[in-house]
């Protein structure tokens, strides 16, 4: 990124921002908060407001093109937001004035207000339906003339073993339906007399069962008439809508530039900062000075918090969305993206750990990139990427859909080629091991780039004493005897490089500082290596967990339809087996992002002292 100012006489400002925003590549420099603005408030409110009513009717549009293909059959869907008749779906997609818009949103809005009325007046309908079913249908007018007469009829429902038959003679009940375990009856009683019995009033709708049938009849046709009205709404307005988002973005943008404009000489001359990435810079500078426009390239200090633009291949940059996810990181440090990558997709592949699970991560990810939007096919191909790993590591552990393969007769030749469950977790280990070991050497290199090679060596030797030290008493334990010459050199290695660890720690300082600091720097080191190796355990466990639960499955199926006749047994083992290893890739799936995702976020990025706070490069252009 270069970063440049811009002097320009206060007449030609408009000129200059809509030359800015034509070339679309500078990210304009933020010194001045803008939440607080009225403008830039009113604006946010605006933009929410429209994105509120777009996400409604993208769903609505999308409920519908569902329903009129399950009806149809027709697998031709109709993108959301496409107008059914296309003069309409023409004019829809300009721009429409703001008082055109803000009345298409009003129009929006009380239909949905509407609607949710009458959906409440429904449920509250059914509500005294289901009361009044139980009492059959009557005429409320029947009881103001008896009320009229000075006779009440009052309600109540108990538990029929608690109905006491005297209460017909004392108080003229009468049974009007059993409902187990309730009774409902009534009282005809004169007026003001009391009805001491062991049983709930019920409070009565104030209608009666064909009044109520009535008007949910009237409702229901309501809602069915704005139902349709909103939905010939969204097919004619959803261009519009996303047109009139579109220019309240800009409108937004534009507002900023403003806003982060400084005004000097009595604010006859405008000042603005901005970045803009390398490959843009020969281009800027030529058409601003076609135009007249006085540019200068400045000097980056470190108080600038410079915008990131990441690039990588198409590979790591489906992985973007996960660095994205914790933050970027800063200029002045290394992309982890394009580093961690390879990593993810391996420990999501030990996690879900089931060659059968694998294969139907890859059918589903051709599915999606064949039938999928195009926001989708980056998913799909990650999902591909997982799926293939996930099925390397599978059949190299011998677990298809819970069935251990391993086991299998014929292939007790090549048994001993596939790892076992005990192998694994020695692995998970050495991955683990290898992975924070390659981290502090990401930490060293970012070192060196941004200090200085001196700053950098005690955290290079740190790494030359780890691994020394590692093959000299682990590789022991694995019956791997190192030659003698080799074991002193390696003891020689480990004894400069805690030298360098110890005492040239911090160049600038003496050498009892750096001694201090160094023991500090060891305990932590020694410490925290071990609890971040062992944190890798995880992916044995998680992956053995997923195929034992497989296997689980599998087994009720085979156990739970024993007895069951063999002509139909068929039936409830592959519904057991859809059910349980359904549940099972679910959970899985989860287990398999979050744990990566948390050694990635806490092992990796601690070690390779990742900073992170970068600023993502939003470039002042017109959509």
């Amino acid at each position: 990124m270069n970063k440049y100012a811009w002097l320009v006489y206060h007449k030609e400002y408009d000129a200059f921002l809509e030359c800015l925003r034509s070339f679309g590549a500078v990210h304009i420099k933020s010194f001045r908060p803008t939440g607080e603005l009225p403008v830039i408030r009113k604006l946010t409110s605006e933009d929410k407001r429209v994105k509120l009513q777009l996400d409604y009717l993208d769903t609505l549009l999308k409920s519908e093109e569902k329903r009129e293909k399950d009806a149809s059959g027709d697998p031709a869907i109709r993108h959301a937001g496409e107008s059914i008749d296309p003069a309409a779906a023409s004019a829809s997609l300009q721009f429409p004035s703001r008082e055109e818009g803000d009345k298409l949103l009003g129009k929006i809005e009380n239909l949905r207000d509407e609607l949710g009325k009458i959906h409440t007046a429904l449920v509250s309908l059914e509500k005294d339906r289901e009361i009044m079913s139980v009492w059959g249908d009557f005429a409320y007018d029947k009881i103001e003339k008896l009320r009229e007469a000075g006779y009440v009829i009052t309600f109540f429902s108990c538990q029929t073993s608690h109905y006491d038959t005297t209460w017909e003679s004392k108080y003229n009940a009468f049974v009007i339906n059993t409902v187990q375990p309730l009774t409902y009856f009534i009282t005809i009683t004169p007026s003001g007399m009391e009805i001491p019995v062991n049983a709930d009033r019920v409070k009565m709708p104030l209608k009666d069962y064909k009044q109520i049938c009535s008007e949910t009849e009237r409702e229901n046709k309501r809602k069915e008439e704005a139902h349709a009205e909103l939905l010939t709404t969204a097919h004619q307005s959803y261009g519009a809508l996303k047109a009139l988002k579109t220019d309240i973005e800009n409108e937004l943008a534009w507002n900023n530039a403003l806003v982060q404009t400084k005004r000097e000489a009595d604010k006859k001359v405008m000042f603005l900062e901005g970045w803009i990435p390398d490959d843009k810079t020969a281009e800027m500078e030529k058409t601003l000075a076609g135009e007249g426009f006085y540019y200068r390239k400045i000097e980056i200090t470190d108080e600038d918090v410079i915008p990131i633009k990441l690039r990588n291949n198409k590979f790591t940059k489906l992985f973007e969305p996960v660095t994205k996810l914790y933050s970027l990181p800063n200029y002045k440090e290394l992309d982890p993206t394009p580093l961690f990558a390879p990593f993810f997709m391996f420990f999501f592949g030990l996690c879900l750990g089931d060659g059968g699970y694998g294969l139907l991560l890859i059918i589903a990810s051709i599915l999606l990139k064949r039938k999928g939007k195009e926001n989708i096919k980056p998913v799909a191909t990650l999902l591909l990427y997982f799926g293939v790993m996930t099925l390397v590591v599978g059949t190299v552990t011998g677990t298809f859909f819970g069935v251990s393969i391993i086991d299998m007769p014929g292939l007790s030749p090549v048994k001993n080629y596939f790892i076992s469950n005990e192998n694994l977790m020695i692995i998970s280990l050495v991955i683990g091991f290898f992975h924070v070991i390659y981290a502090k050497f990401i930490a060293a290199i970012k070192i060196k780039i941004q200090r200085g090679l001196k700053y950098s060596l005690s955290a290079f030797a740190w790494i030359f004493v780890i691994l020394s030290l590692a093959c000299i008493f682990v590789l022991p334990m694995i019956h791997a005897e190192l030659p003698k010459p080799v074991e002193y050199i390696l003891y020689g290695i480990a004894v400069i490089g805690g030298a360098i660890a110890l005492f040239y720690n911090t160049p600038d300082k003496n050498i009892f500082l750096n001694f201090g600091a160094g023991l500090w720097t060891t305990y932590n080191t020694v410490s925290g290596l071990v609890g971040d190796v062992l944190s890798y355990i995880r992916l044995y466990a998680i992956g053995l967990t997923s195929a034992l639960l497989g296997g689980v499955f599998n087994s009720m199926a085979i156990d739970m339809t024993a007895e069951i006749n063999p002509f139909i047994r068929w039936l409830p083992m592959l519904l057991i087996l859809l059910v349980g290893h359904a549940l099972n890739i679910g959970l899985s799936l989860i287990s398999s992002l979050v744990h990566p995702l948390r050694l990635i976020y806490v092992e990796y990025y601690k070690n390779s002292e990742f900073e992170g706070g970068g600023l993502d490069y939003t470039p002042f252009r017109k959509l």
